[in-house]
């Protein structure tokens, strides 16, 4: 029998598929394993303060698909190309591993006809999702440094037009503070309540089976 060094390791993970996610939309990709009873998948996040240095991501998943190599019946990455500037493909490429298309997260949950439509007609549009909306003083006001250098704003946002919120759940409270962020920026504020079924149906190929 072939020996796995992992702690922890069970025979039947070679009947699994590892999705190997961004900590960004963890709870989206519970969420619709739930609903689909995709029983056959097992997710390892990697840090959301990532999209903060996006240099980091190529190694960061590389790192983590050869620690996990051998050990699932397929890895998938739950990744876009997240501002890698090609560096990621590189990665996946030459380890045979599928990632989820399209250039950012807002394309696949809003799905790439709807958010072209959105993009063009303002492109200055900064986007919100759930996880976004939640962490904003995390990862932009402190992680982006404007809580200790306010005129950081400006330079950061200056050029934005507009919030545009994709939400996938239906929360007034999320909605709220999405509307609060818009006025901190100084911004207008759009929603769009996206769901689960533009990134359900993106995965449906690749792993529901």
């Amino acid at each position: 029998m072939r020996q796995h060094p992992e702690a922890g390791y069970q025979p039947d993970m070679q009947d699994k598929i590892l999705v190997i996610s961004c900590g960004a939309i963890a709870r989206e990709l519970v969420r619709i394993k739930k609903l689909n009873q995709w029983d056959h998948l097992e997710f390892q996040c990697l840090p959301p303060e990532l999209h903060n240095q996006p240099a980091q991501i190529p190694g960061a998943v590389k790192s983590k698909i050869e620690s996990q190599a051998g050990l699932y019946r397929k890895i998938f990455v739950a990744y876009a190309g997240c501002g890698t500037g090609g560096a990621l493909d590189e990665v996946l490429d030459k380890h045979g591993v599928e990632r989820i298309p399209g250039a950012h997260c807002y394309e696949f949950f809003a799905g790439s006809d709807q958010f072209q439509s959105i993009a063009e007609a303002e492109p200055g549009s900064f986007y919100l999702t759930d996880f976004l909306t939640r962490h904003f003083d995390r990862l932009v006001i402190r992680g982006l440094g404007m809580d200790r250098l306010p005129q950081l704003k400006t330079m950061y946002f200056g050029n934005y037009k507009r919030i545009v919120y994709l939400a996938q759940a239906e929360s007034r409270e999320l909605q709220a503070m999405a509307r609060e962020h818009a006025d901190y920026l100084g911004l207008d504020y759009e929603y769009h309540a996206c769901g689960n079924t533009p990134l359900s149906q993106v995965l449906q190929p690749v792993l529901g089976h």
